[in-house]
Formats: structure tokens, C-alpha cells, sequence
């Protein structure tokens, strides 16, 4: 990055301000400021959570580090741009459950275990369906019923079409045998401007980017996906306290670095990644938002992903979900 841009990225915020060379984790990182890929637009859970630990991660690493917002495909159109990149640690990319979802709900040209080594799950919590105040529904029962008795005439947003809180709701609609309408948005970010707005009646999300509106009651929350309730979000029954059985599904953010990046510098990442999130200030921030900090090994943090990748593409392919569903 050249000089005059480097000093207007730090001006506009875009760039967390580096410790000086030799105070960090990150010697044998490439001599410029590292490029984080946030695959979704500003707004969402996932940006989110990176401006919260960004700028502490930098001073731990004394290097720069640049989010590079790159939205679009629920998730795809950044990792592709991540798979993409050289594996000398100058690119990273901070996911989202879809990053599990996608490889079977997509045809991406790359495998996420393969074209990318697990760093470190960063965090966890519930997906949470909610209304809008201005909608009759004061329970996740009262929707079903009306969907019931009027299939398809209710409209239900998500970040995205395959992730997690799609499948998870087709899920729903299958064991309650009851039909809702699916409305796409590119990103957390729009999907929330318009629930709020009162646009769309239903939102499934993460509780990060809506847990302000739940507080002030504009969103009314109907359901969480964790099995029992959430300390995140109270006096809310889980699905399957509301007659879903085990239903279970929620939501998590992982970093992950491009394939072949050297073991030592995943490591000084994993380490400087963990030492910020257990960081009362930063752990509090993020975990005000909606979530419980993980920060895993890089090795737990594998098995992780593997894992959803595995179960959520059983129930992909046995419910025929794919990109245009």
C-alpha cells in the first residue's frame, strides 16, 4: 500500500494503527499491512465483531491490519477472493456459519478445508427469529398457525440464501409442516434496515445485529435456536421448547488463513486472536452484542468447521436446498 493511501486509510478508520516493529507477535509476517477479508457488507454480525477486535489484534501483532469488505453470494464472493490469495500470511478471512453451508449449496471452485487452514472459532451463539412490533405475532406458535391457514402469504428475511438461518428455517417449516416465504438479502447489514423498517414481518438472524432493537422493542424475538434459552436473549423460549423436538442450530465465526500460509504464522495469529479476545474489554464488547467467545486452538477450530460442514450438508441434500431455494 502505497504511503498517501496507507495515511488516508488510517484516517477514515479502515486501517487499525500498528505498535511499533519488534513490540508484537508479528515478526515473519510480510512487511506490509495485512489485508482482513470480511465477507459480508458493513452492518453485519460479522463486521461487526471485526471492528471490535480489530484494532487491539493489530497492536498485539504490531502490524497494520485492513478490513476489506467484500459482500455478496451469502458469503462466497469474499472467500473466493480469499482463496484466491498467496498463503504468506498477508491475507485472512473471518467467516461465517455460511462458509459451512455454501459448499454444498453452492458450486464454489474451491473445498473450504482445502483451499484455506483452520485459526481459531471465535465465537458462538443463537440465531433468533423475531417480529416486527407492528405484526400480531407475540409467539413463534402464532406464526405458525397463520402460515398454516394461509401457506406462503408470509414473508421471512435472512442474511442469505443457504446459510444457517435459512436452512435452519427450512428445517422448521418442515417438522411443523407449515410454509413461509424465503426473501434473500446480500448481508445482515440491508436484511436488518429493513426489519427494523417494518418491510419484512419476520427476520432470522444472529442476535449480534439486532439485539439493540429487541432491547428497545421495535424487534419482538419469537424464537432461539439454541436448545434450551439464551442468556442473550431472555424470557425466550428455544424452538424446541416450543415443540420442535431437538431442533438445534447455532450460529459461529471462525478466522481462517489462505492454504500453505506458514504453521508459524497461524500460530502467532491464533495466539495474538485468543490473547485479544480474553481481554475483558474486547470479550465484554462482543459478547454484549449476542455471542459466547470460543477461542479455540486452530486444531479444535478444524474439527469445528469440518464438523458443520458435514452435518448442515447431510440436511442440505436431504431437503434438496440450493442456491435458488
Amino acid at each position: 500500500m502505497k504511503r498517501r493511501h496507507l495515511v488516508a486509510a488510517l484516517a477514515a478508520g479502515l486501517v487499525a494503527p500498528a505498535v511499533s516493529r519488534g513490540q508484537g507477535l508479528g515478526a515473519g509476517f510480510p512487511d506490509r499491512p495485512l489485508r482482513l477479508i470480511v465477507p459480508w457488507p458493513p452492518g453485519g454480525s460479522t463486521d461487526t465483531i471485526a471492528r471490535i477486535y480489530q484494532p487491539r489484534l493489530a497492536e498485539v501483532l504490531g502490524r497494520p491490519i485492513v478490513i476489506d469488505n467484500r459482500g455478496g453470494a451469502s458469503g462466497a464472493t469474499g472467500a473466493i477472493e480469499a482463496a484466491r490469495a498467496p498463503g504468506d500470511g498477508s491475507t485472512w478471512l473471518f467467516v461465517y456459519d455460511t462458509q459451512a453451508t455454501n459448499e454444498t449449496v453452492m458450486r464454489l471452485p474451491f473445498r473450504t478445508m482445502e483451499a484455506f487452514v483452520p485459526v481459531c472459532h471465535v465465537a458462538s451463539g443463537p440465531l433468533v427469529m423475531v417480529a416486527h412490533q407492528s405484526t400480531p405475532y407475540r409467539s413463534f406458535e402464532e406464526v405458525v398457525a397463520a402460515a398454516r391457514r394461509a401457506p406462503d402469504t408470509i414473508n421471512y428475511a435472512t442474511s442469505g440464501v443457504g446459510g444457517l438461518a435459512h436452512v435452519s428455517t427450512t428445517l422448521l417449516q418442515q417438522q411443523g409442516n407449515f410454509r413461509i416465504v424465503h426473501v434473500p438479502y446480500r448481508g445482515g447489514g440491508p436484511a436488518v434496515q429493513d426489519a427494523v423498517a417494518g418491510h419484512v414481518p419476520l427476520f432470522m438472524t444472529n442476535v449480534v445485529i439486532v439485539s439493540q432493537h429487541i432491547r428497545s422493542g421495535v424487534l419482538r424475538p419469537l424464537g432461539v435456536t439454541t436448545r434450551g434459552e439464551s442468556r442473550h436473549v431472555p424470557n425466550t423460549r428455544s424452538f424446541s421448547q416450543q415443540g420442535f423436538g431437538d431442533f438445534e442450530a447455532p450460529t459461529w465465526w471462525a478466522l481462517l488463513g489462505r492454504a500453505g500460509t506458514p504453521e508459524p504464522l497461524v500460530r502467532q495469529m491464533n495466539e495474538a486472536l485468543v490473547r485479544v479476545l480474553n481481554e475483558p474489554a474486547i470479550k465484554n464488547r462482543i459478547e454484549e452484542q449476542g455471542c459466547d467467545i470460543v477461542a479455540s486452538t486452530p486444531e479444535a477450530c478444524g474439527q469445528f468447521v469440518q464438523g458443520e460442514i458435514a452435518k448442515w450438508g447431510r440436511v442440505i441434500n436431504e431437503n434438496n436446498i440450493r442456491a435458488d431455494s
